[in-house]
């Protein structure tokens, strides 16, 4: 099944949906993690082929019903939608912790009591205490981290209207034949979609915010950009008040975090690309009688909005220190 040593000194991890997109990310930060050993990876259609990892390892995919989950202490799940829950309580039930890369228990969707929503900056002590963890949506990421410290100082409007665009690059929609995903039709293109407020992020974020204090509401639109990785999420915020310094707000709730970047110019996906890193900017609009922010903020979608956002989970369940085998 695997084509390098385990070792007993590291942690044995496995990765269930290891041929998506977030998958094959893990397996490769999972192989590159000082402390951590891949010791399986599932992909049913593709069981028996071998996946190349860094610093010449690989590992041959196998069955789900012919991974050794009892002999992982973590497991991550990057299965599709509502296909998920079933694999993690068969891996929980072999003795194993989860991040669970899905829907199934986040918030607004299958949401179980005493799973915490792995916003890590936000939930860390239950994390840490955790033998699950739903880990969030790329967007939700890159919308609810930018928008936090706001609502956390009451500085939204009570009831206000927040729009936020976002623009996606294709990894984000997953690696499933779809006509519409076809380079002939993604590249020298650039569209929305789930259009009218329909987007299934949606009751993610609207719970979430309302956890944290927020009376208020979201219209936000995707956008699908013709490149492979990364969002750039940009929101209009009615606030009640600015400070001199538009970003303050930020610096004073983000102060020592690692994986918190804040610019004082807008950020580009450039920026984050291959880095487990959220990129804040917040300006004042001009031209507008109430007093308003312009919040833009970007993730590399597949490592702060997916797989490094999971290992960064993994690790504080596992005790360990939570930057280990991160690229910031």
């Amino acid at each position: 099944m695997q084509e390098y040593a385990f070792s007993v000194h590291r942690i044995p991890a496995g990765v269930l949906g290891a041929s998506g997109y977030a998958g094959r990310e893990l397996c490769a930060l999972i192989a590159a993690h000082p402390d951590l050993e891949l010791i399986f990876a599932t992909a049913h259609e593709q069981r028996g082929e071998r996946l190349a990892l860094p610093g010449g390892k690989s590992i041959t995919f196998c069955a789900f019903d012919d991974a050794p989950l009892g002999d992982a202490r973590i497991v991550f799940a990057a299965l599709p939608h509502g296909a998920s829950r079933p694999a993690v309580e068969r891996a929980r039930a072999a003795g194993a912790k989860v991040v669970d890369l899905s829907s199934d228990y986040r918030p607004g969707h299958g949401h179980a009591d005493g799973v915490p929503y792995g916003l890590t900056e936000a939930a860390r002590a239950a994390v840490r205490d955790a033998s699950l963890v739903a880990n969030p949506g790329c967007y939700p990421t890159a919308t609810l981290l930018a928008l936090w410290p706001l609502v956390a100082r009451n500085r939204i409007r009570p009831g206000a209207t927040i729009h936020v665009v976002a623009a996606s690059g294709v990894s984000g929609a997953g690696n499933a034949p779809r006509r519409d995903l076809l380079f002939g039709e993604v590249t020298e293109n650039f569209r929305a979609y789930a259009t009218g407020n329909v987007h299934r992020h949606l009751p993610e974020m609207r719970e979430t915010l309302h956890a944290f204090g927020g009376d208020i509401d979201l219209v936000f639109t995707p956008q699908l950009l013709p490149v492979a990785r990364g969002i750039l999420a940009t929101m209009t915020v009615p606030v009640t008040a600015i400070d001199d310094d538009p970003m303050a707000p930020w610096k004073a709730h983000y102060a020592g975090e690692r994986f918190i970047e804040l610019t004082d110019a807008p950020p580009s996906l450039q920026d984050v690309a291959h880095r487990n890193v959220v990129r804040i900017n917040a300006q004042r609009v001009a031209g507008v009688r109430e007093p308003t922010l312009l919040v833009m903020s970007a993730i590399d979608n597949l490592m702060k909005g997916a797989a490094g956002q999971a290992l960064q989970n993994a690790n504080l369940m596992l005790g360990l220190d939570e930057t280990l085998g991160l690229p910031s």
